[in-house]
């Protein structure tokens, strides 16, 4: 062991007796346990008179201290950056280390002055040897992206092409940036194409140089200034670069003032902002943490947070201000497009965000997205008020489709596209209570009850508005018409799947139910007019007259509705044909027979086609002239 080794062992040998011997008999004890270890410790050399030893120590250790001064001071001193010499770096790095290393060695005897007085000073160097580490630490950092090309892009582990992503305008800003020459260049991520790749800002060399530096300030105690370095250079770099994506940083006031057409484009920039950020450029934030940081995983957790917290934050503040903001109908789809876009990216939140600095963090994201569900679930009560305020005051032209039923059911038959999501809505939310409605509360999904709802109240707000027709027939075509589209629109759809077939089946008699209605009250009477059971006693004479009165009537009251109906509208075709053929075949038959009477009855004889106005193909073609409706009612 060489002399300074030796008089280091006695000078932690002499420390042990004096801390551990409360009074001279305890010290004595010692001495004599030390002594029988190992013959260096004899008293003589551990006693008080050992004190020239403890100098010598102190020198050596005074010595040492003056040498990685100079080596030291040498380095953090000079001008031009360390790491600019690759020799120049280890060679600072490894007076460091050495400082470390005797600080560490001769800690334990702080309670010596002597000692305690060389590591005051040690501790000073190593304090001055931090700073500059830190300034070179940040200067790697700036620089690094800069010699890097702003970035390099790696697809499963392989090198692409920078890929543009900004547009030309962008570029003519960023030029203009350069040509002023004042303005700080930050490096960003160049956006791309897909999220299969990763993004490394630095190139490996810098990562390694930065994590040799990070080694030493951890070791030396300064692990947080040198995350605290890191994280201040990483969040220019992430936030520019989410800026790029086009996403502003605006308050909830900000959002809420928007009109709908700007929010909109704000949500559709969003989306694509959050899934660049949480599929690509978080991610290589936190891979370059991971490699800054290797083997300080706390530091790595607490730099990455560091780092990310503040786009992470404006990311779901944004989420937020929608989720509060306005529940009109309209806004249904792009706040779906929001919810799902946040429930889809939670599992990356999870992944990424897993540490102990980001609990708070993890549980916003999860408090926001439900928050989310919330403004889905308003947006339908909203509809429901919608259809409950519809007014019953003006009746549509021609008892045509009503536009609430055309607004309705395209809402809802859009709204079912995104079935997934909003069953997770309503199922989580659980059920409301539902008036009206029947054990289907109690069998089917939550969704598929609030389907059945808005539909039912869709139903009361028809049957209100089919009261302001006078003629009862033209109530039942209203009702016709739009029990048609409701069942139409049902049909081959998600919404359809949810309401259920016995739902569409039971929808679709009702149609059925409406259509015999109509007959029943414009034709009954007409046909009426037709029968001749009261006419089988008369005498010749009088039944001639009567038939023909029968016929008058029959011909004045088939031109009136005739005329009237067809100003009627039928929307569709098909239910338009079915109506034709079912009068026809409720007319034809008993018409055909009246005048097959009327040309027999011997006081008429000759003089028939005098009466007869409408043969049966003159009959069919009035009736399909029935329910075309004029452009207005046509829409």
């Amino acid at each position: 062991m060489s002399e300074n080794g030796e008089e280091k062992l006695l000078a932690v040998a002499r420390h042990i007796a004096k801390t551990l011997g409360h009074n001279n008999t305890m010290s004595d004890d010692i001495f004599q346990i030390l002594s029988n270890f190992d013959g260096r410790f004899s008293r003589e050399n551990l006693s008080e008179k050992g004190a020239d030893a403890d100098s010598r120590a102190c020198a050596a250790l005074d010595h040492s201290l003056k040498s990685l001064d100079h080596r030291i001071s040498h380095h953090v001193s000079s001008d031009r950056p360390i790491w600019a010499d690759a020799a120049h770096a280890a060679a600072f790095l490894d007076a460091v280390d050495e400082l470390v290393a005797v600080v560490a060695e001769w800690n334990h005897l702080a309670s010596d002055k002597a000692v305690a007085a060389c590591l005051v000073r040690a501790e000073d160097m190593l304090q001055h040897a931090m700073f500059r580490l830190e300034d070179e630490f940040r200067t790697l950092m700036e620089r690094g992206g800069e010699s890097f090309g702003l970035t390099r892009s790696y697809r499963n582990g392989e090198s692409t092409e920078n890929m543009p992503f900004e547009s030309e305008e962008e570029d003519e800003e960023e030029d203009e940036g350069r040509n002023g020459g004042d303005e700080e260049q930050i490096p960003v991520a160049l956006p791309v194409t897909d999220f299969d790749i990763v993004i490394d800002a630095l190139p490996a060399g810098t990562i390694n140089d930065l994590h040799e530096i990070a080694k030493r300030m951890v070791a030396g105690g300064f692990g947080k200034e040198c995350s605290h370095v890191y994280s201040s250079c990483r969040r220019e770099f992430l936030e520019e670069s989410v800026s790029r994506l086009g996403l502003q940083k605006l308050s909830i006031e900000d959002v809420h003032k928007m009109t709908w057409q700007d929010l909109e484009d704000e949500i559709e920039k969003w989306i694509k902002a959050s899934n660049v950020a949480l599929k690509i450029l978080f991610p290589s934030e936190r891979r370059l943490c991971d490699r800054v940081f290797f083997g300080f995983a706390s530091a790595a957790d607490f730099s990455f947070m560091e780092v990310c917290r503040g786009s992470a934050i404006q990311l779901l503040n944004f989420a937020d201000a929608v989720a509060i903001g306005s529940r009109s109908p309209e806004r249904l789809f792009r706040i779906l497009d929001v919810f799902e876009t946040l429930r889809d990216l939670i599992p990356e939140f999870e992944a990424l965000f897993s540490d102990q600095f980001s609990v708070s963090l993890r549980n916003e994201v999860i408090t926001i997205w439900k928050r989310l569900g919330e403004s889905i679930r308003g947006i339908f009560m909203e509809l429901e008020n919608l259809i409950r305020r519809d007014p019953a005051k003006t009746a549509v032209p021609g008892g045509g489709l009503h536009p609430i039923t055309r607004y309705v059911m395209n809402y809802l038959r859009a709204a079912c596209r995104s079935r997934q999501s909003l069953e997770q809505v309503f199922e989580d939310y659980g059920l409301k209570e539902y008036p009206k409605l029947d054990d289907r509360v109690h069998s089917s999904s939550s969704l598929s009850v609030q389907m059945d709802w808005i539909m039912e109240l869709l139903e009361s707000n028809l049957e209100a508005k089919s009261k302001i027709y006078k003629d009862p027939a033209l109530c039942y075509v209203f009702l016709m018409n739009n029990g048609r589209y409701i069942v139409q629109k049902a049909k081959d759809s998600e919404l359809g799947t949810l309401l259920g077939d016995d739902w569409i089946r039971k929808h679709a008699a009702k149609v059925r139910q409406f259509h015999a209605h109509y007959q029943r009250s414009s034709w009954s009477r007409l046909l009426g007019s037709l029968k001749l059971d009261s006419t089988v006693s008369l005498p010749p004479n009088a039944l001639a007259k009567s038939m023909k009165e029968k016929l008058k009537w029959f011909n004045t009251v088939f031109d009136d509705i005739c005329k009237e109906q067809s100003s009627w509208f039928v929307f569709d075709e098909q239910l338009r044909e079915e109506i034709k053929i079912s009068l026809e075949k409720f007319l034809l038959p008993a018409y055909g027979n009246f005048i097959g009477r009327f040309e027999n009855v011997p006081e008429i004889g000759k003089h028939a086609d005098k009466y007869i106005k409408y043969g049966t193909e003159d009959i069919q073609a009035k009736l399909n002239e029935l329910f075309q409706g004029s452009s207005g009612n046509r829409k």
